[in-house]
């Protein structure tokens, strides 16, 4: 991979970071806001604010996880790994990085990931 393609998948890697980081900061002022206002709420009100509360914070949990893997993505640009298959060490595919760029798994590997054959 060439130096300019490097520089353009960090670029959109720290572009996907912020935009997570801002929505996990937008979340987590949300869920806080919705735990201020549970004291004027009768039972009904309480139980769809909990629920509320509760699926705003795993999106929250799945974007520290994307924020994980973007991180880890990072490193590897740093450290001459990126873009080769953790697991077999092939080039994974541009359009591939394209559409994801923390990708760390070639399509094959992936797949066989999914099915828990990884």
């Amino acid at each position: 991979m060439t130096k300019k393609q490097l520089e353009r998948y960090k670029k959109k890697l720290l572009a996907a970071k912020q935009e997570v980081l801002n929505r996990v900061q937008r979340t987590e002022t949300y869920g806080r806001e919705a735990v201020s206002k549970d004291e004027a709420m009768d039972l009904a009100d309480k139980a769809s604010s909990s629920y509320t509360k509760e699926f705003l914070f795993s999106l929250s949990n799945s974007d520290r996880k994307l924020l994980q893997m973007i991180d880890e993505a990072l490193n590897r640009i740093e450290n001459g790994t990126y873009g080769s298959c953790l697991h077999t060490g092939e080039p994974i595919e541009s359009k591939r990085l394209d559409a994801v760029p923390w990708a760390s798994l070639c399509i094959k590997a992936q797949e066989l990931e999914e099915q828990g054959r990884l």
